[in-house]
């Protein structure tokens, strides 16, 4: 799979990225140093394996490059986090666990 390209639309609080032809979005709240990754939206349409993950992936590390906390309060997101702990266990803040 090509690499997933990020564009932050900090006016509708989402990152979006387009594939075949349609918009995917994580959306987001801002918070001081955190950033609240609220919602996944990813079309029907969709059907490619590990989509889902990449596009997570990538937002995350935009994320990380920003140097900002982040809070999972989509269950989604919670969940990939979860399940790749290790690897994104320090960007979440103090006290919070997942």
């Amino acid at each position: 799979m090509n690499e997933v390209n990020i564009t932050d639309n900090s006016f509708l609080r989402q990152f979006e990225t387009t594939v075949n032809g349609h918009l995917a979005k994580i959306e987001y709240s801002a918070q001081e140093r955190k950033i609240f990754l609220t919602k996944l939206i990813i079309p029907e349409t969709v059907t490619q394996e590990g989509f889902k993950e990449q596009f997570i992936e990538a937002v995350l590390s935009v994320i990380q490059e920003r140097n900002l906390r982040v809070v999972p309060t989509s269950p989604q997101i919670a969940g990939f986090l979860r399940k790749n702990s290790r690897k994104y266990k320090d960007m979440l803040p103090v006290g919070i666990r997942i």
